[in-house]
């Protein structure tokens, strides 16, 4: 059964958009402040979706649901590359992204907003990829 990708992608395409507009806008207008905003919000959540759609296409290799449903994000990732579902160059970049999420998510300011704007580039091509690897996987 294939895994339904369709709010992961319409999540994509919302963070590409807004991402878009934030380059066009002016930084000292509030214009500038919503785009970023809503670039941050879907980065967080296309990073937590990114985990739990790969958590579903890896669990046929599994031998019990639940030993699948117990892995942690590191761990998600790393089996990606372990059955070959994404190679080990974008899996430490997905370490990366929730380590900068995580280092500085408790900087819910312009440091957090602007060092996850400077990584958003290469987050949605990498976003993108992951969407149709997960999408052309056996799923659950």
């Amino acid at each position: 059964m294939r895994i339904d990708t369709t709010y992961y992608e319409r999540c994509i395409e919302t963070l590409e958009k807004a991402y878009s507009l934030l380059l066009k806008a002016d930084p000292d207008e509030i214009d500038y402040d919503m785009y970023r905003s809503a670039s941050v919000k879907e980065f967080e959540i296309i990073l937590e979706q990114s985990g739990k759609l790969l958590k579903k296409a890896l669990k046929p290799y599994f031998h019990s649901t639940k030993a699948a449903d117990q892995l942690y994000f590191k761990d998600i990732f790393r089996n990606a590359v372990l059955r070959s579902l994404i190679d080990a160059e974008t899996c430490e970049r997905w370490l990366k992204y929730r380590d900068n999420r995580n280092n500085t998510a408790h900087d819910y300011g312009v440091n957090f907003a602007e060092e996850t704007l400077r990584i958003l580039p290469e987050f949605i091509k990498d976003a993108n990829h992951l969407a149709s690897v997960i999408r052309e996987s056996k799923g659950e």
